[in-house]
């Protein structure tokens, strides 16, 4: 359901930008995405807040920082971005400015651009579990909205190519939704409350980060929590400590 809504919110927020999106206001879309940005902050903490194991979230976040740093999660997804940038402009000559800009290409750059924004985010991959394993799509429908207004200022931008990265958000975003769910016999209630915690977190983040640019947070790289929040639950029930935590 969540990916679905997300498919939604693209196609119509798109629409929208190829029609309209060039009249609206710059500080119009910035006030918009402020807003959304402090009710991303607000619900992130009313996620956390649900937790039953404080030092648990704690662990988790400060281990899966270390995971992820040591990995180069963040670095990762920007490389992706990078080098599908690269192999679809290379013959793009950046310094000389067109008048009359292919369609082909701004298709390909409004289709690519839109891809990578849409599904290479923590929100995504949290979204998506959370949706797999509980059926919450609370997460993917917040991040749906703020796909819709992305979609309405990169279609007024690169045009009808944006409407087309629907295809990868069905595909990838769905795909991790599927996976999670397999999953779901192997997770307990217990390490969904603190996974979801820990996600809490990394919400707050991104909207510090991404959506107020209050500070620069590599976000990506707390996405280890997500799996380290499970894992010690059940290392700490299996030793009967749980409850003492």
């Amino acid at each position: 359901m969540g990916t679905l809504i997300n498919i939604a919110t693209v196609l119509v927020g798109g629409s929208l930008g190829l029609f309209f999106g060039s009249r609206l206001p710059d500080r119009v879309r910035q006030t918009v995405v402020t807003g959304l940005g402090l009710f991303t902050a607000a619900f992130g903490l009313r996620m956390f807040l649900n937790t039953e194991h404080v030092i648990v979230v704690l662990a988790s976040l400060l281990v899966g920082s270390l995971l992820g740093e040591w990995w180069g999660i963040e670095d990762g997804l920007r490389n992706i971005g990078v080098m599908l940038e690269r192999r679809f402009t290379k013959n793009v000559d950046k310094n000389v400015k067109l008048d009359y800009p292919s369609q082909s290409n701004n298709f390909v750059r409004g289709f690519l651009t839109a891809s990578l924004v849409f599904c290479v985010g923590p929100m995504t991959i949290l979204g998506s579990i959370e949706d797999g394993l509980t059926g919450n799509y609370q997460t993917l429908a917040i991040k749906s909205v703020l796909d819709g207004f992305a979609a309405l200022a990169f279609s007024s931008m690169f045009g009808i190519g944006v409407l087309f990265s629907v295809l990868v958000i069905g595909i990838y975003q769905g795909g991790l939704t599927l996976l999670a769910a397999q999953a779901q016999t192997m997770i307990t209630a217990p390490m969904q409350v603190e996974m979801t915690a820990a996600g809490g977190i990394l919400l707050v983040g991104i909207a510090i980060s991404s959506l107020l640019e209050i500070k620069p947070i590599r976000v990506g790289n707390f996405l280890p929590s997500l799996l380290v929040a499970p894992i010690l639950v059940a290392i700490l029930d299996a030793l009967g400590v749980l409850s003492k935590v």
